[in-house]
């Protein structure tokens, strides 16, 4: 029945004129999607970090397009994923908050009833790919539902760690205590694990368009550093003029205004030895030039949280970070390299997470794209070198408490001006 609904939901669809003759005839691209929880707009060396080290990112963008005004769909993490998976605002799914979510007892005002998984009849990018003859492959942080909800129910051929928690369970190093991945050797490190299974599909479905969705665990809480990094990081600490972290009151939180912390820096650098992994295997495999890549992350990162509580990470000069509407809770880094160039390009045009949906739909050039209550916006026009899109604004609607100290509101973003409302208050800053 559930197959039946998602069939005539594709009824309606735009037909797309594909003005690449190449991928008429010829095979269709990769896509390889890689998404990173937690991490923040300054977490990587080419957005302006100095402490934490990203070498092979920081080449990357010399292949791609890199955006300066991406955001996140949500500032926090289940809304901006249902988002990437169907293309639509967080609201208009039904998943405002991280699920299962949290309101504290005390709360001033109800937060709304939201869905705890993504339901089924809703069209995911993966399903579309699958229709098309795309191999589908999933591996890491799912967060979209429990049992019946998983990564295969929504389109995915295989699923490697995908289930209903939003952290590791077993935390970063095996045993995993993830029912949805077999524990590895004593000591294997959870990110070097999804690497690992993402380029063993990649290998054996080389002869194969395939959609890679990536999507680590890492940075997310707990912070477990890396063992082979974490020293590196300890000695740069101490060539610091100040190592001590310095603090910045946010309503009744504090935010982090400076990057000092040596074990969430050595899981960024682990990201970014498993990034160029991953590239390099593309490369070896003949594979690069004839596949998109997209980097990118969930939210903004953990830089605000109570004023007793240190935060991993600064996005200074961004505002705030995780879980506020502020700048720093929902701008985060992108990077995307279409198939056939190899070419640095920055974008300052806002874009956000459900564009991704109609993007990789049109670069993969398919014929039937469904478009009911679609909310993204295709940002092939930016990544031929355009300077805007058809926008006027993007929102962010998150009525709920969370551990980072924000309390219920909204933001809108139009051209340079941003908004943001307070429900408990009403106060409205511009």
């Amino acid at each position: 029945m559930i197959a039946k609904i998602k069939l005539l939901s594709l009824i309606a669809f735009l037909t797309i004129s594909c003005n690449r003759k190449d991928l008429q005839n010829e095979k269709k691209p990769n896509i390889v999607f890689v998404l990173v929880d937690d991490l923040g707009w300054k977490d990587l060396g080419i957005y302006g970090s100095e402490f934490y080290e990203t070498p092979n990112l920081d080449q990357f963008t010399s292949e791609s397009v890199m955006f300066t005004n991406a955001y996140s769909a949500s500032p926090v993490c289940s809304p901006t994923r249902a988002s990437i998976m169907t293309g639509k605002y967080p609201s208009r799914v039904g998943i405002t908050d991280w699920i299962p979510g949290l309101d504290p007892k005390d709360r001033k005002l109800l937060g709304p009833q939201d869905l705890n998984e993504l339901p089924l009849q809703e069209v995911t990018i993966a399903e579309v790919l699958k229709r098309n003859n795309y191999k589908t492959f999933f591996a890491g942080k799912w967060h979209l539902g429990d049992s019946g909800y998983f990564p295969e129910q929504q389109g995915f051929d295989l699923n490697f760690g995908g289930h209903h928690m939003g952290q590791p369970p077993g935390g970063y190093y095996s045993p995993y205590n993830n029912p949805k991945l077999k524990d590895g050797p004593d000591g294997e490190y959870l990110t070097d694990r999804l690497t690992n299974e993402s380029i063993k599909f990649i290998e054996e479905n080389s002869e194969n368009p395939f959609f890679v969705y990536l999507s680590y665990y890492s940075v997310h809480t707990p912070i477990e550093a890396n063992k082979k990094y974490v020293g590196k990081f300890r000695e740069k600490l101490k060539t610091l003029k100040n190592s001590k972290i310095e603090k910045l009151k946010e309503h009744n939180g504090s935010t982090v205004q400076n990057q000092v912390n040596p074990e969430y820096a050595s899981m960024v650098y682990s990201l970014d030895k498993n990034f160029g992994r991953l590239i390099s295997k593309l490369k070896k495999l003949d594979l690069y030039d004839n596949t998109i890549i997209v980097f990118t992350s969930d939210n903004g990162g953990l830089s605000t949280l109570s004023l007793n509580a240190n935060a991993p990470t600064s996005i200074k000069p961004l505002r705030a970070g995780k879980g506020w509407c502020y700048e720093g809770g929902i701008r985060v880094p992108l990077l995307i390299k279409q198939q056939g160039k190899s070419k640095k390009v920055i974008s300052d045009f806002p874009v956000v997470s459900m564009d991704f949906f109609p993007t990789l739909l049109e670069l993969a050039c398919l014929d039937n794209i469904p478009i009911e209550n679609i909310d993204g916006k295709s940002l092939v026009p930016l990544l031929n070198g355009e300077n805007q899109i058809d926008r006027e604004a993007i929102f962010w609607h998150f009525p709920h408490y969370h551990g980072s100290m924000w309390t219920p509101g909204s933001a809108i973003r139009k051209g340079k001006w941003k908004l943001v409302e307070f429900y408990e208050t009403g106060e409205i800053e511009l």
